[in-house]
């Protein structure tokens, strides 16, 4: 099973990560990532033995209701955050406790392994409407297997809406590699915050009076 620094380097990583290049870092809040100062949702947080782990936030200017509706409706996914390919619910009704989603990030090739894709089935364990979300899941492509944690936390701000989001990691693969699957992680959570921030504030300002 190839654990190489290279394929980390290739691979999008996550049970709810969006895959994401290495790039200049987004103008997102930093954290002291302590297992101790994790987020929550209905009093449950990410895995504490995790090694790999990263937490960011972000303001939106733009109403709670529409930032959790982004974020809500797994199914439009792909319409607003490019990596992800596919998504689709494999339950009905609302977006609730106890939803499944399945969703697909393309993997480019590298030295160890050929172009393949992630899977992820993310299985949402809390939820607090316009509150917060917690859901676990693994990710799942050739060679590589991740079980990952993720929390979101969405708070009313004066002029908007404050993300913080926080995502623990497990598997063979990004433990043979901590300081770099740390840092893709922060890369895609960060693209994913920022990609929500732009499409919500777009929403808003293309509204009519």
């Amino acid at each position: 099973m190839p654990s190489s620094r290279a394929t980390l380097l290739a691979v999008p990583l996550a049970a709810g990560l969006l895959c994401a290049a290495i790039a200049p870092a987004a103008a997102t809040a930093p954290h002291d990532d302590r297992p101790g100062d994790s987020l929550t949702c209905r009093g449950q947080g990410v895995d504490p033995d995790a090694r790999v782990r990263h937490r960011a936030e972000i303001v939106v200017h733009a109403p709670l209701r529409t930032v959790w509706h982004l974020q809500a409706d797994v199914e439009h996914w792909p319409t607003w955050q490019a990596p992800v390919k596919t998504a689709e619910r494999l339950d009905g009704g609302p977006f609730r406790n106890g939803s499944v989603f399945r969703w697909t990030t393309p993997v480019p090739p590298n030295p160890a392994t050929p172009a393949t894709g992630l899977e992820i089935t993310s299985t949402v364990e809390q939820l607090r409407r316009e509150s917060c979300i917690r859901w676990t899941g693994p990710a799942i492509g050739e060679g590589l297997h991740i079980d990952g944690v993720h929390v979101w936390n969405f708070t009313e701000v004066e002029d908007g809406v404050r993300v913080t989001t926080e995502e623990t990691h497990t598997g063979p693969q990004v433990d043979a590699d901590v300081p770099t699957a740390t840092e893709i992680l922060r890369q895609g959570l960060e693209a994913w915050l920022r990609d929500l921030k732009s499409t919500a504030e777009a929403l808003t300002h293309d509204r009519p009076c």
